[in-house]
């Protein structure tokens, strides 16, 4: 298929780059000049704007910072008309940026509008599952549309869900990324604990995998240094998903729990936390660099 892919970012650029391995025709735009030519060099299409990367797609993918970059690229900004003005030959558009979902509701709406078909499409598994091909897709959107959508999705993720209408799909992933922001920061304070307490982190986690404190934090992305290869931790805590959106996701989901009058007091520690580590010059640094905070004033090797 020809797909347009708009945002190529940590997770953007990868996703662009299997769809291009399973053989889709991609051109794809960023306001990063260094960021097209790394996928060019992969085999993509460049484009000097983003409405020219939708020309003749039959598929449109975008993957951005946040709702405000959204609202802009669809429905315009400063008097400039959104992208939607502009694809006339009626393309399936696939949003897999999170967002509120009152933001995937807005824009879903003004591509109905104009005959769109528009899918909520935010991801999980991180820049590791981005890379292999292997995220979990959550759809809100139409059957139809979802139906159109996932020979697309299956070229980048190996769980394709459909949660339900528009909206739906960001609720869905607001949820799970709360649960991963509790996960890691209690992860990251019971190793703390047991180091300090003289044990080695690395028997810590393992004992912990397999045992009932066993989590994806434990098992796929350790936040100690040193203990998994490979791990972000492992390198200075550089790539993968940035503090600054776990941060953000969890601002995401207390307006969500406001708006629903839910209680979600770990949620709100944990927003609180990741908050605070921002605050202190982390917001580049991958989540699990959350695992700084609890070492705050002691020797690290």
């Amino acid at each position: 298929m020809n797909i347009a892919f708009i945002g190529l970012g940590n997770m953007g650029a990868p996703m662009a780059t299997n769809l291009i391995k399973a053989g889709h025709q991609v051109r794809v735009f960023d306001l990063v000049e260094s960021a097209i030519q790394a996928l060019e060099a992969e085999g993509a299409t460049r484009a000097e704007s983003a409405a020219a990367a939708t020309r003749g797609a039959e598929v449109v993918i975008s993957m951005l910072p946040a709702g405000a970059h959204v609202r802009g690229l669809y429905l315009g900004r400063d008097g400039e008309g959104g992208l939607l003005d502009a694809l006339d030959h009626k393309p399936l558009i696939i949003e897999a940026s999170t967002i509120s979902p009152e933001d995937a509701r807005l824009v879903g709406t003004a591509a109905a509008e104009r005959g769109l078909t528009y899918l909520d499409a935010p991801v999980s598994g991180g820049v590791g599952g981005a890379k292999a091909g292997t995220l979990t897709f959550i759809v809100g959107g139409s059957e139809e549309g979802y139906a159109q959508a996932k020979p697309v999705l299956e070229g980048m993720g190996k769980n394709i869900f459909h949660a339900g209408e528009i909206g739906a799909g960001q609720v869905a992933k607001i949820c799970n990324n709360m649960l991963l922001g509790i996960l890691m920061s209690g992860t990251a304070e019971a190793l703390a604990l047991g180091v300090k307490n003289g044990m080695d982190p690395a028997v810590l986690s393992e004992i912990m995998k397999q045992s009932s404190g066993g989590n994806w934090a434990l098992n796929v992305y350790n936040p100690w240094p040193g203990v998994m290869e490979g791990s972000a931790a492992s390198r200075d805590y550089q790539g993968g998903f940035l503090t600054d959106l776990m941060a953000k996701d969890l601002g995401l989901a207390w307006e969500l729990a406001l708006g629903s009058k839910s209680t979600v007091p770990m949620g709100s520690q944990a927003r609180n936390l990741f908050a605070l580590h921002s605050a202190q010059g982390n917001g580049r640094l991958d989540f699990s660099s959350i695992q700084k905070l609890y070492r705050a004033g002691e020797d690290k090797p």
